[in-house]
Parts: structure tokens; C-alpha cells; sequence
């Protein structure tokens, strides 16, 4: 097999065998195929696109290319939950608990962040004494004990993944479906998983900023977690404002605790019942989305979601009274007002800038390299649809230093405020499940 008639094969737009998948993901990860031809075959894939049985042999064939990590000894359903990322974006420490509160089997993989703010492992370590790096078997022991443990990503998952993001970063070619589908549910597969929750995110804060590409990727993604062998639902929401009104680390942690409390923003609750209802009935503790919903907003009523929050923290080396007493989270120098200019209703928040201006306090990370400031960021007042009085406060800045006059110029050209009615966008889009 030559790699040269598998990129001629593409061009002219027919489907590729597993086989000449499969030759062409060894090839490339063992160095085999030089980035030229391998950069061919992206660009014949991003104008040719893929058939569904292509896209989850190219699925599987990356997830082949390195280590799968074996979660066989938990006992149960386990179900994952994968975000396309956005700002504000929460609901993992939410999720977790609540769903673990269920009898479901949280066995979660997360990484760091590169960008607004930190990851879901960055977010976690604003609590003092929490530690994510354990060992596989204390992973697998804690989510037998207490249905939920949150550990780093192993280094060699999907590493012909990381190789062809790499390249396709630098060719043009980030932006295809079968690409972009096959490599977030190579991730999700490896990590062993049973059942897969994806939350696609549409909007200006999201990587798929149509709603039409966001739907087209979520079915890509369903299609081929359910061809592998892995029961796969989605939501398609939306992130054209921050999710919650916290961006920055120890403050969402502070408002997931709110929201495990039943006093957390409307819409991040949403989300989470949303979500946290498909991955119940994927494990088979619910027989419907409506009954599981309701399941998950007793518990969050009753207080065992929040209950199960703090045996998961300290089970994990943390200090769980910061659930108790947020204060003791890392807290910042400075808290400013940013103060409307004139009266009127929020009528946009570019959650991508808000999003900037958060990392430019310190709450993300410009480089892999930069350090995260954990107690820095933004809380909004004011969401899409509020009305907002001049000299009221849109958002307080939280910074450890006095001066955010760049930061605060940022904000005001991120909100927007009008005289006329303003629609509030949806929050769920729409839901894609297998039933």
C-alpha cells in the first residue's frame, strides 16, 4: 500500500477502507509518512469529507495508536461528559457530584486549560490540598467508593491525535467536521468510558460559531461514539454570553458551590440538569429525561449533591469545608466595578472578549508555559435582557493588581447596551439523543 494512491483515492472524493486508514494513522505516528503527504490527505479530507463508517475507523484507529485506559474494574456504567469549550464554563464540578449523587459512575479525565481560564484540573486546585494526580488504582478505588474521582489526562492517549492537530493547526485544516469529530471522540473513547455526554457549543464564544455547523458536528460525534460501541447523546448550547455569571477559577468554583446549593445563576443550572439528565439515563438509572431530571433537582434540593461535592474534594486531598466557607478559596487583591455608561437592557456580552479580558487579569493561560492566577476574574451583574441603570455595576473585576485600566476598556467594548427590546438568546438549542 503506497500512501500516495490513498491521498489520490480522497481527492477524487471515494471513501477510504479501515485498512488504508489504518495505514495511514501507523504510518504518520511511527514517522513513516512525511508531513507533506500526510498534509495532502487532511486537505483531500476537509474538501472531500468522510462517510460515517470512514469517520469512526479514522475514530478508532487514532484511539489504536496509544494507551486506552481500562476502567473495567469500576463497577457500573461509567459515563463522561465532554465540553467544546466556551467561557464560564463550569459544569464539570457540577456535574460530578450531582450525577455521582445518582449512583452513577463518575470516572472523569480533565485537562489544564489553554486560554480564558484554566481547565476543569487548573479549577479544582483553587481548593487547598487538592490533588489530581493519583495513581490508577486509587482512581478506579475512589469512583468504586464514592461514584466520582477527577484525575489528569494521561500523556499518551490519542498520540496520533496530537500529531495530526498539530499539522492540521498549521495547514488550514482545523476547521473540518470528520476531523474535528474524530479527534475529540478519540480522546473520549480512550479514556474508557461507556457512555458519552457532549455538550457542542454554539455562539460568538464557541469554536463553532453557526448553529447548522454546531448540529452537524454533534451528529458526527453521536454517529460515531454509538458505531464504536459507546452509547453517545448531545446538546447543542449556546455560548454567545459567559455560562454563569463567574469567569476565572476559584470564582466558578465558588458558584458551582452555589449551584450544588440550589442558589447558583439560572442558567448554568439549566445546562447542568440538561446534561447531568442524559448521562443518567445513559447508565440506566432513569428510564426517561424528564424522571432523571427530577432526580437531579431533589438532590440538589435535598442537599446530597452537595454533600457528595465535599466527600469528593476531600477524598482527593482537599479542603472540603471551602464548600462550607467559600472565603477560604484563593481571593484576589482588588475588586473593581466596571460601571455602566449609560441606562438601558444588555443587549450583547462577546463572551469571547470577556473571555480575553479574563486572561488578561490572569485567570488563563497565553502559552502552556504561563503561570495561572487562580483568584483572579470576572463576575457579571448583568446578562443579555437585564436592565441596567447608568452608573450601575455591569461586572466586578477581580485582580491582584489596582490598575486594569486595559482590561477594563476590553469590557466596555465587549457589552453592549440598547434602548430597544432585547431577545434573549436560547440556552439549549437542541438535543440529539439516540432514541
Amino acid at each position: 500500500m503506497r500512501i500516495y494512491d490513498v491521498i489520490e483515492k480522497k481527492r477524487d472524493g471515494q471513501p477510504l477502507t479501515k485498512e488504508e486508514i489504518q495505514f495511514f494513522i501507523d504510518g504518520y505516528t511511527n514517522d513513516d509518512i512525511p508531513d507533506y503527504q500526510a498534509s495532502a490527505l487532511l486537505m483531500a479530507i476537509y474538501f472531500q469529507d468522510m462517510t460515517e463508517e470512514e469517520r469512526a475507523n479514522l475514530t478508532t484507529a487514532m484511539v489504536e495508536s496509544g494507551d486506552k485506559i481500562d476502567l473495567s474494574a469500576i463497577s457500573g456504567i461509567k459515563v463522561d461528559k465532554h465540553s467544546t469549550g466556551g467561557v464560564g464554563d463550569t459544569t464539570t464540578l457540577i456535574l460530578a457530584p450531582m450525577v455521582a449523587s445518582l449512583g452513577v459512575a463518575i470516572a472523569k479525565m480533565s485537562g489544564r486549560g489553554l486560554g480564558h481560564t484554566g481547565g476543569t484540573i487548573d479549577k479544582l486546585e483553587a481548593v487547598p490540598g487538592f490533588h489530581a494526580e493519583i495513581t490508577n488504582s486509587e482512581f478506579i478505588d475512589l469512583v468504586n467508593k464514592n461514584k466520582v474521582a477527577v484525575v489528569g489526562q494521561s500523556g499518551n492517549l490519542t498520540p496520533a491525535d496530537k500529531k495530526i492537530y498539530g499539522l492540521r493547526d498549521v495547514t488550514a485544516t482545523v476547521n473540518s467536521i470528520p476531523l474535528i469529530a474524530s479527534s475529540i471522540m478519540s480522546k473520549k473513547i480512550a479514556s474508557g468510558a461507556d457512555a458519552i455526554v457532549l455538550d457542542v457549543k454554539t455562539g460568538a464564544g464557541a469554536f463553532m460559531k453557526d448553529i447548522n455547523e454546531a448540529k452537524e458536528l454533534a451528529g458526527a460525534m453521536v454517529s460515531i461514539g454509538n458505531q464504536v460501541g459507546r452509547n453517545t447523546m448531545a446538546v447543542i448550547s449556546d455560548m454567545s454570553q459567559p455560562l454563569g455569571n463567574a469567569i476565572g477559577n476559584a470564582l466558578e468554583v465558588k458558584e458551582a458551590i452555589e449551584t450544588l446549593q440550589g442558589k447558583g445563576p439560572e442558567d448554568l443550572t439549566e445546562l447542568c440538569l440538561t446534561l447531568g439528565s442524559q448521562m443518567v439515563v445513559l447508565a440506566n438509572k432513569a428510564n426517561s429525561l424528564e424522571e432523571a431530571r427530577v432526580s437531579l433537582k431533589e438532590n440538589l434540593m435535598n442537599g446530597k449533591a452537595f454533600e457528595q461535592f465535599k466527600i469528593f474534594l476531600a477524598s482527593q486531598g482537599g479542603e472540603a469545608n471551602v464548600a462550607d466557607s467559600p472565603e477560604l478559596l484563593p481571593q484576589a487583591d482588588h475588586k473593581i466595578e466596571l460601571l455602566s455608561k449609560q441606562s438601558g437592557t444588555v443587549e450583547k456580552i462577546i463572551a469571547d472578549d470577556i473571555g480575553t479580558a479574563a486572561m488578561m487579569l490572569g485567570a488563563g493561560r497565553a502559552t502552556k508555559d504561563s503561570e495561572i492566577d487562580l483568584a483572579v476574574g470576572i463576575v457579571l451583574h448583568k446578562k443579555i435582557g437585564d436592565d441596567v441603570k447608568e452608573g450601575e455595576s455591569l461586572l466586578t473585576i477581580h485582580s491582584s493588581r489596582q490598575d486594569v485600566e486595559d482590561v477594563k476598556e476590553k469590557l466596555y467594548a465587549s457589552i453592549s447596551i440598547s434602548n430597544a427590546a432585547v431577545k434573549i438568546p436560547k440556552l439549549v438549542h437542541d438535543t440529539i439523543t439516540k432514541y
